[in-house]
């Protein structure tokens, strides 16, 4: 083909003559419109995506039969260049972390964040946010340790000698065991070799650590001789796991701690309990049994560690309280350094404890969920429906039914709370379809729920009163949405 021929054959192509209605990267950055997007996003960003929705645009051309039908769709599409690009701007600029409502009625929900914190927490991390005196000592103008802040409060409540935080419990754990057994052996019954969120295992942590693992017992019995049976020279610890994400029942049994703790003592060997959730305040009164950290550290046990944002309800963290002489020394591995929190978490957790020391429990959103009587969900739920009622059509059906709350987090595995659920159904809507619209509304706060037996399930116990409003909103939206 000669070298006329190559340039005259593009233009008798139907698909080139559409591309020629395309506009070019200048035309649309000095359109008025884009001022404001370069504004909001800066001019880079702004470049790099209308220079990909024109690259969309002009592979739909070439793919197109290059008839008028083709052309039009072309010239539309040119034309909305412009919206295409401040979506995709408002889509890259947007946080991708973002609120949501928990509907669920999972107090703890991992996935949602786990425990929810309380006003004064929210209030001291905006006030810490720039300077504070985190290292640094206002009385003698020298160098201070982040520690002191959290350290009093947390020994007390817990009833320890001493307290430090790190950045979760498995960070805890492995800083424990790497400072007291690293290449030495760590006895464990082979019943608590428990996997938590995430796919983390006790053993590979153990591993991580630098600690060896000696397994005793079974999964379901483990008897006080087996431990004594496998300590040896090399031994360095006794681990003992609170199963706080799963329940052996049916032919089970485990040494009692205070029998644990006598056998450390005889041999000179700590006791080391993982307790997992942490509990510092007494839950019985709600139906919820699970063991306290004061009374781990008042059977005994050297070094007890625990979450900080599940049953205690505040900023995530991992607690380790125990004996004064074991806590310097794990505050002195230079792998503390490297798992400590920041002053957001410290100013977070400082707050949470305080109301800890003045018993106002209930300023702590979790705890507030788990000691809420059913009488007082039901009537927040009637009073729900009633006003929800006012905002639909005869075809939503709204139901008032019996149900069950969860603390979750991997916290008090089987343990439930009598709860009062709104169900929901709309006619022509399933509840996979309701659920989804909740979730991903177009301009309303995604909200959570939950679908049983193909209904949309609302459960008020995770809900903030002052989120009601927009729970509303978000219902009768995707209650309006056209059939599917």
């Amino acid at each position: 083909m000669s070298p006329r021929a190559t340039k005259i054959a593009p233009l008798k192509n139907p698909r080139y003559a559409l591309l020629r209605r395309i506009p070019s990267v200048d035309e649309i950055l000095n359109a008025p419109e884009a001022a404001p997007l370069i504004a909001l996003a800066g001019r880079d960003l702004v470049i790099t995506e209308v220079r990909q929705t024109l690259a969309d645009l002009r592979k739909t051309a070439l793919s197109a039969k290059g008839n008028g039908a083709a052309a039009g769709a072309v010239e539309r599409q040119s034309l909305q260049i412009l919206e295409t690009v401040a979506a995709r701007i408002r889509a890259a600029v947007a946080p991708s972390l973002r609120p949501v409502i928990n509907a669920t009625g999972v107090i703890l929900h991992t996935n949602l964040g786990r425990a929810p914190l309380s006003l004064a927490a929210i209030e001291r991390i905006a006030a810490i946010a720039r300077y504070s005196n985190l290292e640094y000592d206002i009385s003698t103008g020298r160098r201070g340790k982040r520690d002191i802040h959290t350290s009093l409060s947390l020994a007390n409540l817990a009833g320890a000698e001493a307290a430090i935080v790190v950045n979760n419990n498995a960070a805890a754990v492995f800083l424990a065991l790497n400072t007291f057994a690293r290449d030495a052996e760590v006895i464990v019954s082979r019943g608590e070799l428990i996997e938590i969120g995430d796919g983390f295992r006790i053993p590979e942590i153990m591993a991580a650590s630098g600690a060896h693992l000696r397994e005793v017992g079974t999964t379901n019995r483990t008897r006080l001789a087996d431990y004594e049976c496998a300590i040896n020279e090399r031994t360095r610890m006794l681990l003992r796991v609170h199963p706080s994400n799963f329940k052996i029942v049916g032919f089970s049994n485990r040494p009692d701690l205070a029998e644990l703790v006598a056998l450390g003592r005889k041999r000179r060997i700590p006791v080391f309990e993982d307790l997992g959730s942490g509990c510092l305040a007494d839950l019985s009164g709600a139906g919820i049994a699970e063991p306290l950290v004061r009374e781990s550290l008042a059977a005994g046990a050297g070094i007890v560690c625990f979450s900080g944002d599940k049953l205690l309800g505040g900023p995530q963290g991992g607690i380790i309280a125990g004996r004064k002489k074991f806590i310097q020394r794990i505050r002195r591995n230079p792998l503390f350094r490297a798992l400590r929190v920041d002053k957001l978490t410290i100013a977070a957790l400082e707050a949470t404890l305080t109301a800890y020391r003045r018993g106002a429990l209930d300023e702590i959103p979790a705890l507030r969920m788990i000691r809420f009587a059913p009488t007082q969900i039901e009537a927040r739920a009637s009073a729900f429906i009633e006003n929800l009622r006012h905002h639909i059509d005869a075809e939503t059906a709204l139901e008032l039914r019996d149900g069950f709350s969860v603390i979750g987090g991997g916290s008090t595995p089987e343990q439930k709370l009598p709860t009062k659920l709104i169900a929901v159904r709309r006619a022509g809507h399933s509840a996979a379809q309701l659920e989804n619209r909740l979730r991903q509304p177009d301009s309303q706060i995604p909200v959570i729920a939950r679908i049983e037996k193909d209904m949309l399930v609302i459960d008020l116990r995770t809900v903030f009163e002052e989120e009601e409003g927009d729970l509303r909103a978000a219902l009768v939206a995707a209650l309006s949405s056209p059939k599917i």
